[in-house]
């Protein structure tokens, strides 16, 4: 009868340890020191002078929304960059008001802790 508890029990526990798991890869759950739930939307940024031109980043390594906004934050801080961030799709879409470095888009995205996959 014991024995019958304890794998009650520890079916219990894996089952809401597999759903925690589900969530964290969807992007839905707490990760990389982000919150579930708690999100606070960040103001778009806005380019200063009209676009001229706009570059596709594939990034490896998101998994959350902090890891979304991570990447945006760092992007964003590039002068004459306005970056938006897809977690589904691990792509950055950036529009940019002047001439702006691939190099300087990569180690904006690695500095954040991210791979770079390609950039179109």
């Amino acid at each position: 009868m014991v024995d019958l508890i304890i794998l009650l029990i520890v079916f219990a526990v894996m089952i809401f340890a597999l759903k925690g798991t589900i969530k964290h890869f969807k992007g839905e759950g707490p990760c990389c020191g982000g919150g579930g739930g708690t999100l606070v939307r960040e103001a778009e940024k806005r380019l200063a002078n009209p676009k001229i031109g706009e570059r596709i980043i594939r990034i490896e390594g998101m998994h959350c929304d902090n890891c979304r906004r991570s990447v945006s934050r760092a992007l964003n801080k590039l002068d004459g960059v306005s970056a938006k961030v897809n977690l589904r799709k691990k792509t950055a879409v950036v529009s940019y008001d002047r001439e702006i470095d691939e190099a300087a888009l990569r180690k904006a995205v690695e500095g954040a802790g991210y791979q770079v996959v390609s950039i179109q």
